[in-house]
């Protein structure tokens, strides 16, 4: 079993996020790559497709979602901490269609993380804004997310 508190390989991460969240089964999720305080998450184009042929906004809202959770989530269990994580809000712009696969990207705020993890270790919760960007092939964004991550010590 993979513990919830340490394991930020994400070759383990992902499997133990397909087990707490089954619609990621469905998805055609790709490996995660998540290095220099950067994650990114992909998935397929065929199983989120709509009936336009190109990526239903649901699937592409809820990679980018959960790619701005699994961030905190990796980030804090790199630290250390065992923590709930949740999203609180979130504003998302779709900005083209995708017609390929796909994939999210986020990555930690230097500004604000060190303040994130701290106040949340004085506290026992803190917050963080994230940007995630979904885009296909490289090319120029199709999806923005701007989300607040609320995280609480367990």
């Amino acid at each position: 079993m993979i513990s919830k508190l340490t394991e930020t390989d994400p070759e383990k991460f992902l499997p133990w996020l397909q087990s707490q969240i089954p619609l990621l089964n469905h998805m055609g999720m790709k490996p995660l790559h998540f290095k220099d305080d950067t994650l990114v998450m992909a998935a397929e184009l065929a199983p989120n497709v709509n009936d336009k042929g190109t990526g239903f906004g649901g699937s592409l809202a809820t990679l980018a979602t959960l790619c701005g959770w699994a961030l905190v989530t990796l980030g804090l269990r790199r630290e250390g901490l065992d923590c709930d994580v949740m999203i609180r809000d979130s504003q998302l712009k779709y900005l083209a269609p995708v017609t390929g696969d796909f994939a999210a990207q986020a990555a930690f705020p230097e500004t604000e993380w060190p303040g994130f993890v701290s106040y949340l270790q004085e506290n026992g919760r803190s917050r963080v804004t994230l940007n995630v960007v979904i885009t296909q092939q490289g090319e120029s964004p199709a999806l923005t997310l701007t989300g607040t991550y609320f995280a609480r010590i367990r």
